[in-house]
């Protein structure tokens, strides 16, 4: 679906005119590129040189960023206006970590957020001096996804003074396998979700609760404190808020990272907060040309709009990224899966592409095949760390010439007489390189996912904040339920001969 919305038709004649040029070809023609579409923020390099666009689609792309004030709309989301119309809410997931506005709101919520996270390192230092050696995390979603990327990509070599573990999915055999080894007296558990009525974390709270043999050891973080409390008969001291100014997919940063300090320590939550927060100074202070997150947000619409390309790769040449797609499936999907305007209206073009992803080089040996040479063409980030902290420099070597070389196959292919032997190449990639893998650098990686996310949201006219789509399929699951037991009938035929199927 090509779209008519102001501004991005325009792409599309780029698009056109560029239909027979190749990213070689752009390389070769337009001296000084490489420099051009390279930024360094902080601890990341990013480079864009392999995208399709020329230097007047990047001044398309850069006008269309004018028209869209992006600027203001990222003032109006730092000062904690309420950009989630259809919520009625303000979005200020950036207070949690930093202090750039005077806004009141926005103040207040710095200053709350600050105090409870000093009431939760002290819960942590609590821990600390106690028998405890595990700590299983209780969540799904936002309230999983974040601080299970983040805690596993920092824990390290060697385990820390906690081993946090997670359980998500409803499926029983899950929290099974995760309690199977752990001892319950050496065991704390932390059950995290924003409302307290969310179906997977009640049911599986209740595994871990009977294991526990009781609640002493469960700490809690939700918006509907009182009602985490009743739930699971937890001290109100142990149940740390958070707010509806934060969505679940934003939370890391906020006490729903108590698994994340308990894995990886205070001080360095401290620090991923920093370098969230130092990304979040360079998206108000750079001018558009020179920010990241707008030419990342600007280049996926490039991607998605002019281009038409309805997937993207996501792909890790760091192991302890490997749950990065995962993370990244849900800021961008959840947040960009919208057919509707914030108006209400139809969008009058296409949105969010299908992400998905893996970690370097494993999935060379998977899915590369249908990206070199498949019909579709899938554009890619390609993520990877300058310097590794294992002692295998030949490994990391080996890592890198990987990363460097499916780039580079990509973009330039090969020509073959045999056409099974032909590689059409031309195909879109950034890459995304870490100084080292920190929680500085993790922290600046997730703010620029964050701040893309929104430019996209705004060139596309949506809400980003809101998730309603994930409602209707809980719905009619709570409606099933009593059918499955055998206590009413499904009114839909194909689900009732299923469940017959499967009541035997």
């Amino acid at each position: 679906m090509t779209t008519s919305a102001p501004g991005l038709d325009t792409l599309q004649s780029h698009a056109a005119r560029l239909s027979g040029a190749s990213i070689a070809g752009l390389l070769k023609d337009e001296p000084g590129r490489v420099e051009a579409h390279a930024l360094q923020v902080g601890p990341l390099y990013a480079t864009f040189a392999r995208q399709r666009y020329d230097a007047a689609a990047w001044d398309a792309l850069l006008q269309l960023g004018r028209q869209l004030e992006l600027p203001v709309a990222f003032r109006r989301l730092f000062d904690g206006e309420k950009i989630n119309l259809t919520e009625g809410r303000s979005v200020l997931h950036t207070a949690l970590r930093g202090d750039l506005s005077q806004a009141p709101v926005a103040r207040e919520a710095y200053e709350t957020a600050a105090a409870v996270r000093q009431r939760m390192y002290a819960l942590v230092r609590e821990l600390e001096a106690s028998e405890v050696t595990d700590i299983v995390s209780v969540g799904i979603g936002g309230s999983d996804l974040g601080p299970r990327l983040v805690a596993d990509a920092l824990r390290g070599a060697l385990p820390g003074r906690f081993r946090v573990h997670f359980i998500s999915n409803v499926d029983g055999a899950a929290a099974q396998r995760v309690l199977a080894p752990l001892d319950p007296k050496r065991t704390a558990a932390v059950f995290i979700s924003k409302t307290f009525g969310t179906q997977e974390t009640l049911l599986n709270g209740a595994i871990v609760r009977d294991w526990l043999d009781g609640s002493g050891r469960i700490y809690a973080v939700s918006a509907n404190p009182e009602r985490a409390a009743k739930a699971f008969d937890i001290a109100a001291e142990r149940v740390l808020p958070m707010w509806d100014w934060v969505g679940g997919r934003y939370s890391l940063w906020s006490a729903v990272g108590f698994p994340i300090a308990l894995a990886i320590g205070t001080e360095a939550f401290d620090q991923l907060l920093a370098g969230a927060a130092e990304f979040d100074r360079h998206v108000l202070e750079a001018p558009l040309e020179a920010n990241l997150a707008v030419r990342h947000g600007l280049t996926a619409v490039w991607n998605r709009n002019a281009l038409g390309l309805a997937s993207h790769a996501v792909l890790t040449y760091d192991q302890r990224l490997a749950l990065l797609p995962a993370y990244l499936q849900q800021l961008v999907m959840e947040s960009l899966g919208k057919r509707v305007k914030v108006d209400g209206s139809p969008v009058d073009g296409d949105t969010v592409p299908v992400w998905w992803g893996g970690a370097g080089t494993d999935v060379q040996h998977s899915f590369f095949q249908a990206l070199h040479q498949g019909t579709g063409i899938v554009p890619a980030d390609f993520i990877g760390t300058v310097r590794n902290d294992d002692p295998y420099a030949q490994n990391h070597e080996a890592l890198l010439s990987n990363l460097l070389a499916q780039t580079e196959a990509l973009a330039n292919g090969q020509s073959s007489e045999d056409p099974h032997r032909a590689y059409p190449g031309n195909r879109p990639s950034t890459t995304i390189l870490l100084e080292s893998l920190t929680p500085r650098s993790l922290g600046a990686l997730l703010a620029m996912y964050e701040h893309s996310v929104y430019v996209q949201s705004v060139a596309w006219g949506i809400n980003a904040f809101d998730q309603f789509g994930v409602e209707l399929g809980k719905q009619v699951a709570n409606t099933l339920l009593p059918a499955l037991r055998g206590e009413s009938q499904a009114s839909d035929p194909v689900t009732a001969a299923l469940i017959a199927r499967l009541r035997g």
